[in-house]
């Protein structure tokens, strides 16, 4: 059986390659670090909406592509190569899902030709305070439409303009669609290791809001939404991770050392072969995430967990050790090494962190064990 991407995905994935080292250089992801007055490329996300990759699993009906997850997984792998300071998977992977999952025709009909546009920029606002989210802490509310609380961090909700919130009312926790724009929503900029795809605090006095899915059912939707960023996200992790071990393959093949190629002892040689070994296993349970979540298959919530935790794992040890491969250099401003060592922490705790993810997986492990 082959699990590879298709004739056409391969096609696809090609010319989001060759677009993105045209126009999203490592020196793209360096601007915005360096700039404090911005938080992503916008030029960038308008040239990516008109390629028409933020609609790519958007229904035609809605000014979307129409296209599979298999499609918007190829799509996430090269967008992780690139390091994209886009709120690309703010919006595509975690808002839209919510919104497709569980929206009414008239709030897929408001939203999702935004989105497609690029004018909508969506973020999911869950955490409230350190530590895996449960919902005895859940302390933001909403009475009469009208939502009150805080939430931080929300990866890129400085710059959102649509948030979907997790919050309280009569029937216990629940989904709400937020217009960030509208009055009630304060927002400030956090500091975060990685600028490039930044973090806010999120301030609701009062603000209006719309529920998403049916009343109580708040928990079961973002699990799912969780599970469907995690794959996603993963492929974007997987993509990095290569590139991490083809920076470090080219430094180590043009670098010599007393008189020898770095790449020749075998200190550097192990290094390579342990982040390949780790990249190809997170690239395993990536695959097998992205059939289950094109299939919508039962197997979902594990692959997903699976697929979270391999490939934080790959992109965190694999941008580790191309900063030691570069040696002297590796961890200077100049380097762009720094970069994935900012991109793969940024995208290990986006979702929650490897510990959440790990009690996850073991849970529903014991679980199909019992049964």
């Amino acid at each position: 059986m082959n699990f590879d991407f298709s004739d056409d995905q391969k096609t696809l994935k090609s010319e989001v390659r060759r677009f993105l080292d045209a126009r999203c250089p490592p020196s793209a992801s360096r601007a915005v670090l360096e700039d404090q007055a911005t938080s992503y490329d916008a030029a960038l996300w308008t040239a990516v909406a008109d390629m028409g990759w933020i609609g790519a699993v958007i229904p035609e009906v809605y000014g979307g592509a129409g296209l599979g997850y298999i499609e918007l997984c190829a799509i996430a792998e090269e967008l992780g190569r690139a390091m994209a300071p886009i709120p690309f998977a703010s919006t595509v992977y975690s808002f839209a899902e919510a919104l497709l999952m569980a929206g009414s025709d008239a709030q897929k009909s408001a939203l999702a030709p935004g989105l497609v546009s690029g004018a909508v920029i969506g973020c999911l606002a869950t955490a409230e305070s350190p530590g895996a989210l449960a919902a005895e802490n859940l302390r933001a509310r909403v009475d009469d439409g009208r939502l009150t609380g805080a939430k931080q961090p929300v990866t890129d909700g400085d710059i959102a303009t649509h948030a979907v919130v997790l919050a309280r009312d009569q029937h216990g926790p629940g989904l709400f669609l937020v217009d960030l724009n509208a009055p009630g929503a304060v927002r400030e900029t956090l500091r975060t290791l990685d600028p490039s795809r930044s973090a806010a605090r999120i301030m609701f006095h009062q603000a209006p809001c719309e529920r998403l899915g049916a009343a109580g059912d708040g928990l079961h939707l973002l699990s799912a939404v969780l599970d469907r960023a995690a794959v996603l996200i993963a492929f974007e992790q997987v993509g990095a991770a290569d590139r991490c071990l083809e920076m470090a393959k080219e430094y180590a093949l043009g670098r010599y050392a007393f008189g020898r190629l770095v790449a020749s002892y075998q200190a550097i040689k192990h290094k390579l072969a342990d982040v390949y070994v780790k990249n190809e296993l997170a690239r395993s349970h990536a695959y097998f995430g992205a059939w289950a979540l094109s299939a919508n298959a039962a197997e979902m919530p594990a692959a997903a967990a699976a697929a979270r935790l391999s490939a934080s794992s790959a992109y965190d040890f694999a941008a580790k050790e191309n900063v030691q491969v570069h040696g002297g250099m590796g961890f200077t401003w100049e380097a762009d090494c720094h970069l994935h060592l900012r991109r793969s922490r940024q995208l290990g705790l986006v979702l929650g962190g490897p510990p959440v993810w790990r009690d996850r997986l073991a849970r529903i492990l014991d679980q199909s064990n019992a049964a």
